[in-house]
């Protein structure tokens, strides 16, 4: 691994995913400046199977406009209804709601044409990156987890259907970038891939822990977005169900267990391992 520092390397792995998006994106001014994870998900992983920075930055582009797109289309008022975004006004607050429907239109389809048109593998190769994508944004990924959630606002969920749908609503998306920044690279083995996979599952979730607690710990100005609005609409979280005291060991424990899959690569996987802990601990 090298020996540049985490803070170091996040910083600029994230310049340099902004750098791409703004390369890659018609022309805007808007382009928010919050740290993004996936696409450090995805450097991280590319780093660990030797891919080149110039194909990550493709495969981060195009996990990172599937994220923004969805962020667009939660905040609508059919949705989640939400006027804050990133510390800054919502798409369809700050425009109008057709112009944030067609924008978020806009980055799901640049996302795959990304992926298709640019060269990041063999067609094989691109072929399967392209199809990871598809299924962790569709019914059985993202948009799936979106619908239940929209489903479960005041009904009581347990356990496994919360993970359920937090597995499809966040930790899809997590799981694409983890993946597709690996597959820009070597082939991994079927038990390195096995382990990575499993990894990325349990980051996914502890995304979404964390996400629950910082909903209820942290303020409006430090989350960039509306604090609390998730026990105001009285949607089921982490919190909810198990208690703040809980879901702080629930995100302890999801953490060893994402350590402990990436233990098969050793110091390969230093810049994901760093990442682990940064989700886990994160403050905004």
């Amino acid at each position: 691994m090298s020996a540049t520092p985490f803070a170091e390397w996040m910083a600029v792995t994230q310049d340099r995913a902004e750098s791409a998006l703004a390369r890659f994106l018609p022309g805007s001014d808007c382009i928010p400046a919050r740290l993004r994870v996936r696409p450090l998900l995805a450097h991280a992983a590319g780093q660990l199977t030797g891919a080149t920075p110039d194909k990550l930055d493709i495969v981060a582009s195009a996990v990172e406009m599937i994220h923004a797109y969805s962020l667009v289309h939660d905040d609508l008022p059919c949705m989640d209804d939400d006027v804050l975004r990133r510390g800054r006004p919502t798409c369809h607050v700050e425009f109008d709601e057709p112009t944030a429907l067609l924008v978020g239109d806009s980055l799901q389809t640049l996302a795959f044409e990304l992926l298709a048109s640019q060269p990041i593998g063999e067609a094989k190769q691109q072929l399967e990156m392209i199809a990871l994508l598809a299924h962790a944004s569709g019914s059985r990924g993202m948009a799936g987890g979106q619908a239940i959630d929209l489903a479960s606002v005041g009904q009581p969920l347990n356990q496994p259907e919360l993970e359920l749908m937090h597995a499809l609503k966040t930790g899809a998306l997590i799981r694409a970038a983890v993946l597709l920044g690996a597959l820009a690279g070597n082939p991994l083995s079927a038990e390195e891939r096995a382990n990575l996979d499993r990894f990325a599952k349990r980051a996914g979730l502890l995304f979404q822990v964390v996400d629950d607690i910082l909903d209820c710990t942290a303020s409006t100005a430090t989350l960039g977005k509306t604090a609390g609005k998730d026990e105001a609409a009285a949607k089921p979280t982490y919190v909810s169900l198990l208690g703040l005291e809980a879901a702080r060991a629930y995100a302890d424990e999801l953490r060893s267990e994402a350590l402990d899959a990436l233990s098969i690569f050793g110091e390969r996987a230093a810049r994901l391992t760093q990442l682990a802990d940064f989700i886990c601990h994160r403050q905004f």
